[in-house]
């Protein structure tokens, strides 16, 4: 089966992470830029990349790359791809979304207008028609433009794979499910070693760790705009990705993953989410101060997103959250936490210089992912 291009978009600093997660499903790497990654892979990728890889934000089928520094460039290459090869005679498409940076065009909606009116031009030509009613399946696009290069994808999975559908009820200010799991991905947690997180909210991290510990791929339980995409491939593709994922399930793994927060509230939530993600028998969600901070067991990681203080009236409280968090973690013997947050006075109340600091962008906000290192434990005697 002849391969095509797919673009995964991720979380400005996790690339690396992304890539692995390609490579392991077997896909080659094309090239990686900030904040998204290329591969390689027959039409099954689609399926395959939308319901296994966790840290990937979407999935698109890219369509072409040129250079365009002008609106008339733009509309002649656009014009040049092969849409007939991707949207049938009732697609319904538009371009969904338009990025650009440090580009001579820069206006979204005149990009999105130009290249909607040349896609439709091109279809004419090879259609033989002059109006298209777009009654059928969908195919959104999206643009990115960076120093006047031009590449467009079609997005095949819709909603952001972020919503694993899992999540109906979130505290405050939840973390994304695919930047949580690729910060556990970046530690050297694995699931059969001890893992807290003492601000856990709607109990993001401890699901996700629970996900990866037990092997569920992060889409089986939820729905993708290509699926209806009848013209580039059946559902039997999908049928047997979901069946290749049920197949690599071992929900009777033992775990030691736990969850606290102060409001009790949000521990409920916690709970009806895991319930809901499968893994409510993998995890123990406890409301629970961070000043109580406790684990009997050497060599535990904590993984965790405190709170920022965002809003100026919740500033005033940070000092003595993250002390508590510092003194708590202090008694934990041989313990490594993992905190990710845009509160600069961290290592101050913390207590503790980090070994190791990666800035990532969560949103638009940047933050810093400490990582307070704990020693390796001794390799078991076989």
């Amino acid at each position: 089966m002849e391969n095509m291009e797919w673009i995964a978009p991720c979380h400005f600093g996790l690339e690396a992470v992304l890539k692995k997660e390609i490579q392991d499903l077997g896909y080659e790497i094309i090239q990686v830029e900030d904040g998204r990654v290329t591969f390689l892979g027959d039409i099954n990728a689609l399926c395959r990349a939308n319901i296994f890889l966790r840290t990937a934000e979407r999935i698109l089928l890219k369509v072409g790359s040129f250079q365009a520094a002008a609106y008339d460039e733009l509309f002649e290459e656009t014009k040049k791809l092969p849409w007939e090869a991707y949207i049938p005679k009732d697609g319904k498409f538009w371009i969904t979304k338009a990025a650009s940076v440090k580009s001579k065009l820069f206006s979204p909606s005149d990009i999105q207008s130009i290249m909607k009116k040349a896609i439709v031009e091109r279809l004419k030509g090879k259609y033989h028609k002059e109006w298209f009613e777009e009654t059928g399946s969908s195919f959104p696009i999206r643009v990115f433009l960076m120093k006047d290069i031009v590449t467009v994808g079609i997005d095949t999975s819709g909603v952001s794979l972020h919503k694993r559908g899992y999540r109906r009820l979130q505290s405050k200010a939840p973390i994304a499910e695919t930047l949580a799991a690729a910060l556990i991905l970046l530690t050297p947690w694995k699931g059969d070693r001890i893992l807290v997180d003492p601000f856990c909210g709607s109990g993001t991290f401890p699901i996700e760790a629970a996900m990866i510990a037990a092997n569920i791929a992060p889409g089986m339980n939820r729905s993708f705009t290509a699926e209806k995409w009848d013209n580039l491939l059946n559902r039997k593709a999908w049928y047997e990705a979901v069946d290749e994922a049920n197949a690599q399930i071992n929900d009777t793994v033992e775990t030691d993953i736990q969850g606290y927060d102060i409001d009790g509230e949000v521990i409920k939530a916690a709970r009806q989410n895991a319930e809901d993600a499968g893994v409510s028998h993998l995890i123990h969600l406890q409301q629970r101060a961070v000043k109580e901070l406790s684990h009997p067991k050497k060599y535990g990681f904590i993984i965790t997103n405190p709170p920022y203080g965002e809003r100026i009236e919740d500033k005033r409280s940070l000092p003595g959250i993250y002390r508590e968090f510092g003194e708590g973690f202090a008694g934990l013997d041989s313990w490594s936490a993992y905190v990710i947050t845009s509160y600069e006075d961290v290592e101050r109340y913390f207590g503790r210089k980090a070994d190791k600091n990666r800035k990532i962008y969560n949103g638009m906000i940047k933050t810093y992912y400490y990582q307070f290192l704990g020693p390796k434990p001794p390799r078991q005697k076989r």
